[in-house]
């Protein structure tokens, strides 16, 4: 009876322990338990420009017939075969082209690739401030999206309204990550100069603020790995899959052969 009691409390010591253990993989910067105090120096989350980007250009002042012609005509924004028009009309947009270049209206062809939307904002101006007086340019990036994929509970590509973006905001975009997901292992895909790059980062250390892959660029895909559970319950299906499958197909060939064998005793 006593070797029973003992046997029981060592169960329940190990479940306690193993739900401890799980509970701790669970969280994000699990280094800053030990101190109140961290600071880091972010890295620059400012987006550059690149090919393919589409950009929102608005030029406005005091006198709008004066900006009118730096402006894209409207257009309506309803898509091709589309069975409802759009009765609202929109000023167009600009696509970065492959060598990085938009052409502008009266100013013609410009670099704008590895500008900010600021910078690029800021030499309109100057540009147009030649012929306007204080001329208003805004300047947005309009297709900003990442994708995330793999351990989460909303996987897809998701769209930023914004220019600023970290790995925890599309994480949370994506209603954050399964139980099954490796916090220690967050693949982050990036295109950079026609090549794509890889980078793991670690999501339980608090000094991957530090890292370039923290804020995101246009066109991430972050893959979020699954932990060792998932792997593990993942073989464990696949190899009773794989023994069920081998069982029926014992059962089907010795229903067959039994069949033969009535048969052939019958007659």
């Amino acid at each position: 009876m006593k070797a029973q009691f003992a046997i029981i409390g060592i169960a329940m010591l190990l479940a306690a322990t193993s739900c401890r253990t799980s509970k701790d993989s669970l969280n994000y910067f699990e280094d800053t338990r030990a101190t109140n105090d961290i600071e880091f120096n972010l890295q620059d989350c400012k987006i550059k420009l690149e090919p393919h980007d589409e950009l929102f250009i608005s030029v406005t002042s005091l006198m709008p017939e004066a900006t009118a012609q730096y402006n894209l005509p409207l257009a309506n924004p309803a898509k091709l075969g589309s069975l409802q028009e759009s009765s609202q009309m929109r000023q167009q947009t600009y696509v970065v082209d492959s060598n990085g270049d938009i052409k502008f209206p009266m100013l013609g062809q410009i670099h704008v690739e590895g500008m900010t939307t600021e910078q690029l904002a800021g030499y309109l101006t100057e540009e147009i401030s030649k012929e306007v007086k204080d001329p208003i340019v805004k300047v947005e990036l309009v297709n900003f999206k990442v994708s995330v994929l793999g351990e989460v509970r909303m996987p897809g590509t998701i769209t930023i309204p914004g220019e600023r973006v970290s790995i925890l905001d599309a994480l949370g975009q994506a209603q954050d990550m399964t139980e099954y997901g490796d916090r220690s292992n967050v693949l982050v895909i990036r295109e950079e100069n026609g090549k794509a790059t890889y980078h793991y980062i670690n999501l339980n250390k608090s000094d991957v603020m530090t890292s370039p892959y923290y804020f995101l660029r246009q066109n991430d895909v972050v893959v979020v790995s699954p932990n060792k559970v998932r792997q593990d319950n993942s073989k464990y299906n696949n190899n009773n899959a794989y023994k069920l499958q081998v069982t029926s197909t014992i059962v089907s060939a010795c229903s067959v052969i039994a069949s033969l064998v009535i048969a052939l005793t019958v007659k």
